[in-house]
C-alpha cells in the first residue's frame, strides 16, 4: 500500500510502500490482549514480602501443655492467630513474567501497526532528528500544527538529541525499532514511524 510520507514541519516528502503483510492484515484484539498481558506481567516488580511463621521472631517453646488447661491446644506463639505471629498464605518475593510464544508475540506487533493503519493514525515520517527541530518549545509547536496530543515515533535508531528534547513532552515517546511494542503503540493516539524505521521492522518481522 501507498502511504504519504511527511516531515515534521507538515511538508511532504514523497511516498512509501508499505507491505500488506505488516500494515494490512486484519487486527485480532485477542492476541493483542494476551501481548500487552504478558508485557505488564513481566514489569510487575514482585517484591512484595511478609514473614510467615517461621521468620517472625519469638520462642518456640510450647505455650502451655496439650490436655487439661480447657484451652484449645496450641503449639507455638508464632501461629497466626496470636498477636505478631506469622501471616499465612502471604505475598512472597517472586517473578510474576511468564512465557508467550514468540510466534503470538509477532503476529500481536503486526495487529497492532496494522490498526493504527485501519484507524488512519499510522503516519510515515522522513525523519526524526535533532537537527531539524533545535528546541523542545519548536516541536511542542509542530505537534500542535499536527494535531498530535499522545504519539509514539519509531525510528531504526533513536537520535540522542531528538530523544532528549522529546523526554520533556508529556503524551510523547520515542523508540528505536527493537523496543517497539504492542503496548506502548496501543497507548497512544498516533503511530509516527520513519522511513528507516519501516525498513526496520520489515528486517524485525520478516
Amino acid at each position: 500500500m501507498q502511504v504519504p510520507v511527511i516531515t515534521l514541519d507538515n511538508g511532504s516528502a514523497g511516498d512509501i510502500e508499505l507491505p500488506e503483510a505488516l500494515f494490512g492484515v486484519s487486527p485480532r484484539p485477542d492476541i493483542m490482549a494476551r501481548v500487552v498481558q504478558w508485557q505488564l506481567a513481566k514489569r510487575r516488580a514482585g517484591t512484595h514480602k511478609v514473614k510467615g511463621m517461621g521468620e517472625v521472631s519469638g520462642t518456640t517453646k510450647k505455650p502451655y501443655r496439650q490436655k487439661g488447661t480447657g484451652n484449645a491446644r496450641q503449639g507455638s506463639l508464632r501461629a497466626p492467630q496470636f498477636r505478631k505471629g506469622g501471616v499465612v498464605h502471604g505475598p512472597v518475593v517472586r517473578d510474576h513474567g511468564y512465557s508467550l510464544n514468540k510466534k503470538v508475540r509477532r503476529l500481536g506487533l503486526i495487529c497492532a501497526l496494522s490498526q493504527k493503519q485501519a484507524e488512519g493514525k499510522l503516519i510515515v515520517l522522513d525523519a526524526a532528528a535533532a537537527g531539524d527541530v533545535a528546541k523542545t518549545s519548536v516541536l511542542a509547536k509542530q505537534l500542535k500544527l499536527l494535531g498530535w496530543k499522545s504519539a509514539l515515533v519509531v525510528d531504526a535508531t533513536v537520535d540522542e538529541g531528538f530523544g532528549r528534547i522529546v523526554r520533556n513532552l508529556p503524551h510523547m515517546q520515542v523508540l528505536p525499532t527493537m523496543g517497539a511494542n504492542v503496548y506502548d503503540i496501543l497507548k497512544h493516539d498516533v503511530l509516527a514511524v520513519t522511513r528507516a524505521g519501516v525498513e526496520a521492522l520489515k528486517e524485525r518481522l520478516a
